[in-house]
């Protein structure tokens, strides 16, 4: 049984999986190479790795989408986002200051780190960049394989 910490993927991957999830649909490799501004070999590359690891479902010139574990992934690396602006946004950082800043690092903190945080800031349900979900913060059981 592997537990899931939020420290398994590269900043690059969790950018993907995030851009997956908002579209809410099969995305082709060239909307996301375009959107990344990455050679389109180098995203193939990235997208077969996620499938690989059972984040995605890659089919090679249709597209990718995510797999349920993608998905409950996918949701946890929006909501690491969204408390850690929210986080920033306490120590005076504007709305799209908070936002750009964990964008650089947020692939570095932890399940437990956000969870952590979550619950000394009280559980809120909305941030600078939209509402925060708390079921994965309640029951841990959901992020073993």
């Amino acid at each position: 049984m592997t537990v899931i910490t939020g420290l398994e993927l590269s900043p690059r991957k969790v950018d993907y999986l995030k851009f997956i999830l908002k579209k809410g649909r099969t995305v082709k490799t060239t909307e996301i190479s375009s959107s990344f501004k990455v050679d389109p070999s180098t995203t193939s590359k990235t997208l077969n790795e996620l499938a690989a690891s059972g984040y995605l479902n890659h089919v090679p010139y249709k597209g990718v989408d995510l797999t349920k574990q993608g998905e409950m992934y996918a949701e946890f690396l929006i909501r690491r986002h969204r408390i850690m602006s929210l986080l920033l946004s306490h120590y005076g950082f504007s709305s799209e200051e908070a936002c750009e800043e964990v964008s650089r690092f947020e692939a570095y903190v932890s399940k437990d780190a956000v969870d952590k945080i979550c619950s000394a800031m009280g559980h809120p349900m909305f941030g600078v960049c939209g509402e925060i979900t708390h079921k994965k913060c309640f029951h841990d059981e959901h992020w073993h394989e």
